[in-house]
Parts: C-alpha cells; sequence; structure tokens
C-alpha cells in the first residue's frame, strides 16, 4: 500500500520514492530528500512538468549518484519504472514538490493499484514560494493556471479567463510559464521568455473578444454569470497595462523580481524559468510590499 513519509530511514528495499528536489539547488532539498535519493537504485529525474539549471543538476549527481533523465511518456506510461519498483528502490526526482502536479498523484495512484509501495519526500514549491517572496497575502490568491503556447495554431483561452474570474473577484493570480512548445513532453523544451508570455495574453484577449458575442452562458448556472460579467468587464480593460510581477529562477542564487505591466513585459530578458504573478487590488502591506519591486 502507498503512503506518505516525512523520514529516510528505514526505507524499504524495492519501491518508488517521490522525491521533492526543490526550486532549484541542491541546498533547497531536505537533508530527508538527499539521503532517499542517495539511497535508491536507480534514479530518475522528470524533466518535463519543471528544469533545474544545469549546474545544479549537476552538483546533486556528484552527491546522489548517476541520475536518468525521463520525460512524460515514461512517467504517464510506468511500466518501466513500476518493473523496477518492483525489485529494487527507485527514485523519481521531481522539481518543487512532487505532488503538486496532477501527473504525480496519478502515479502514485497507479502504484497503489500496482501494489508497489510509494513513499513521498516534499518539498519546497514554486506555488508557496512566490507568494511569500513578492509579498502579497497567499490567502488571497485564486486558483492557478499555466500559460501555454499556441499549439499548432491553437490559442487556449482558458488560462486567461482564470486570471480575469480571479481579478474580477479579487484574488491575485499565479502563472506558471509553459516549457515545452511542442505539447508533447518528449524534449526540445524551450520555456517560455517574458516576450513569448506578452503574445500568448495578446493572442488569448483577441480570441476571448471575437467569441463573447457568440458564446452561451447559462442563466441558471451562477459561475457562468459571473464569468459573463468578468469577460464583459475585461473586454472594455486595456491588457498591455494591466499589472504584473515577473518572477525569475525562484529559490535560486539567480533570484529576481520585477513589478511591471504586461507590456513591459516585453521588455524584460527574465531568467531560466520565469512565472507571472497577477495582482488583484491590494491592501495597504501588500502594496507597500510589491512597490519594493518597481523598476526605477
Amino acid at each position: 500500500m502507498a503512503e506518505s513519509s516525512t523520514t529516510a530511514q528505514n526505507l524499504p528495499s524495492t519501491g518508488l520514492l517521490l522525491v521533492g528536489m526543490g526550486p532549484g539547488s541542491v541546498g533547497a532539498m531536505t537533508l530527508e530528500a538527499v539521503e532517499a535519493a542517495t539511497a535508491a537504485a536507480h534514479r530518475r529525474y522528470e524533466a518535463y512538468t519543471a528544469l533545474w539549471p544545469d549546474e545544479e543538476l549537476s552538483l546533486l549527481e556528484q552527491t546522489i549518484g548517476p541520475i536518468q533523465r525521463v520525460m512524460r511518456p515514461e512517467v504517464e506510461q510506468p511500466e518501466e519504472l513500476f518493473a523496477l519498483a518492483s525489485t529494487s528502490l527507485v527514485a523519481l526526482l521531481v522539481v518543487g514538490d512532487p505532488l503538486q502536479a496532477t501527473t504525480h498523484v496519478d502515479l502514485q495512484l497507479q502504484a497503489i493499484e500496482a501494489g508497489i509501495e510509494c513513499l513521498v519526500f516534499h518539498g519546497i514549491s514554486i506555488t508557496t514560494l512566490v507568494t511569500g517572496a513578492i509579498g502579497l497575502s497567499n490567502y488571497r490568491f485564486g486558483r492557478q493556471t499555466t500559460l501555454t503556447y499556441p499549439y499548432g495554431g491553437w490559442v487556449a483561452t482558458s488560462p486567461l479567463e482564470t486570471i480575469i474570474l480571479n481579478r474580477f473577484t479579487g484574488l491575485h493570480t499565479l502563472a506558471l510559464l509553459d516549457l515545452d512548445p511542442t505539447g508533447l513532453g518528449t524534449g526540445d523544451q524551450r520555456p517560455m521568455d517574458p516576450s513569448d508570455a506578452v503574445e500568448a495574453i495578446v493572442l488569448m484577449r483577441e480570441k476571448i473578444e471575437q467569441g463573447l458575442s457568440e458564446r452561451e452562458f447559462s442563466s441558471d448556472s451562477p459561475s457562468d454569470m459571473m464569468m459573463k460579467e468578468a469577460l464583459h468587464s475585461f473586454v472594455g480593460e486595456d491588457v498591455h497595462k494591466i499589472r504584473v510581477v515577473l518572477c525569475s529562477d525562484m529559490g535560486t542564487g539567480d533570484q529576481r523580481i520585477v513589478s511591471t505591466t504586461v507590456d513591459g513585459l516585453k521588455d524584460e530578458a527574465g531568467g531560466r524559468l520565469n512565472c507571472i504573478v497577477f495582482p488583484a487590488a491590494t491592501g495597504e502591506v501588500e502594496e507597500k510590499a510589491l512597490l519594493r519591486w518597481a523598476k526605477e
């Protein structure tokens, strides 16, 4: 039976370890996570939901032993992982916290069904790191989203709709940025930079505005009617003037935070990995905290 664990003591001889790597450095991993990964006979680094700096990954390998990179197919069709875990101890190294992505929760559930013991070693997640780092109240964040590349010319509007509805209801939004222009999760990753994010936001806004007159909302659904009101309010707003906070390489020595606008993002180089916070209306302490990150 699968279970969570907060200790690397008395590890089983076989099974799957879901090991949180934290945001991007060996020093930010818990001691228990490092000990668990070191004890495993096989180490796999899941490299499609998030990435570590190459130099830190190399340092981690020197610390815990050889690491093999795996992508989406190996995690979503885990037959090979489970075959190894049935006869030996396997560590799946996941950036941040290993149970922040539905992909890994599903993997944990599949392990239960397969009768494979699955232990979890949590790590610092970007979802908790960013909110405190920039000074906004964690209690005032709504649903998070991911700004995606327009795969094959298809523009998904749901990420911007999440941001719009959150702002309309007075909630901040953490938007992660896509890593893979192909959407396949098999390699050739190019993490989205700030200018890519601007392009994605503009394309989403255009599609929302073009389709709003034909979109049907159920008058029997309060959430539908709220979305209708939020979208109609948004289309009259200049998307380029919306305030954002760009967060780059959080939790590493290269961490950088900049308060700007959607239009101002085009002038920001960003870092290796970026995310964007869309603040709603701010309280006095929150506003004072955000002023620290304004460009002079």
